[in-house]
């Protein structure tokens, strides 16, 4: 059984900078706070809880403590509220995403309605609204759109979370032209998202089975698995080697392994493994 795996399978630059950032954090010895998981993956949360960084559920007294911001990002009130209780901040939000929170401003200072397309309680969603004066409309994907969801709206700027499918994303920029005179979109999903994305729709015809490997929270591993699934029905979402059905495989000729942006190097190598001993 030929075992073929995506040139972007795994970790993302974002999610390399922020653990590397949290890495350096915690070997300062200072008391290190982060509100949530820095990524969406298990085995990456064990691993930072094992630094000594503290995962809390809302922010305290911070005096002579620090508040890592996650990959993910955090709205303004966030990195507000932290500096009042005395925290010193650490921002390891992925450079691309705080590229889209400078996109959001701008067009909202230039008078555009914005708009996102996005998952609305996905915790980058959050941060970017978060970074606006004026509420923007959050759009899910899968959003039936009508005229009465932009009534008197003349002028929108789109972007999207950076994570998004692109062929969905451009579906529903189709969809709200019909409705809005003056509108402009501006492509904020990231590369490594392309990258997966454009490599799982072609996997998916060169082999007989397709594994995705990355957390159930993982909002991209979710998409890389839907588009697969669509092509290949012989698609299987496992967060790692012990979630491997070795019935899957019966007259399986070639195996096509894709993961997650937030899914660690270690876990693809113990899913090869585990295939090379099916076979």
């Amino acid at each position: 059984m030929k075992i073929n795996i995506a040139k972007s399978a795994g970790f993302c630059l974002g999610v390399k900078r922020a653990l590397a950032i949290a890495d350096k954090a915690a070997k300062s010895s200072a008391k290190i706070d982060m509100l949530g998981d820095i990524v969406h993956n298990e085995e990456v949360v064990k691993q930072i809880k094992k630094t000594g960084i503290k995962k809390i559920d809302k922010l305290t007294k911070g005096e002579n403590k620090t508040l890592l911001i996650r990959a993910h990002g955090a709205p303004n009130a966030i990195y507000q509220k932290a500096k009042k209780l005395g925290y010193k901040i650490i921002d390891a939000t992925c450079p691309m995403v705080k590229e889209i929170h400078q996109i959001a401003k701008k067009y909202q200072k230039k008078g555009y309605k914005i708009i996102i397309i996005g998952d609305k309680k996905h915790e980058e969603v959050q941060g970017i609204v978060g970074q606006l004066d004026k509420n923007p409309l959050v759009l899910s994907p899968k959003a039936k759109i009508g005229k009465r969801m932009f009534r008197n709206l003349k002028k929108a700027a789109v972007i999207s979370q950076s994570t998004q499918n692109i062929d969905e994303v451009k579906d529903i920029i189709c969809k709200i032209k019909r409705y809005i005179p003056h509108l402009e979109f501006i492509d904020t999903i990231c590369k490594p998202t392309r990258q997966k994305q454009n490599e799982v729709k072609t996997m998916p015809y060169d082999n007989d089975l397709i594994l995705v490997i990355g957390s159930k929270a993982s909002a991209n591993t979710k998409r890389l698995y839907q588009i697969s699934k669509k092509i290949n029905p012989r698609t299987y979402w496992i967060e790692n080697d012990k979630k491997i059905n070795p019935g899957w495989f019966k007259d399986v000729k070639s195996v096509g392994i894709t993961a997650g942006a937030s899914t660690p190097e270690n876990i693809i190598h113990s899913v090869v493994n585990k295939l090379k001993n099916i076979c």
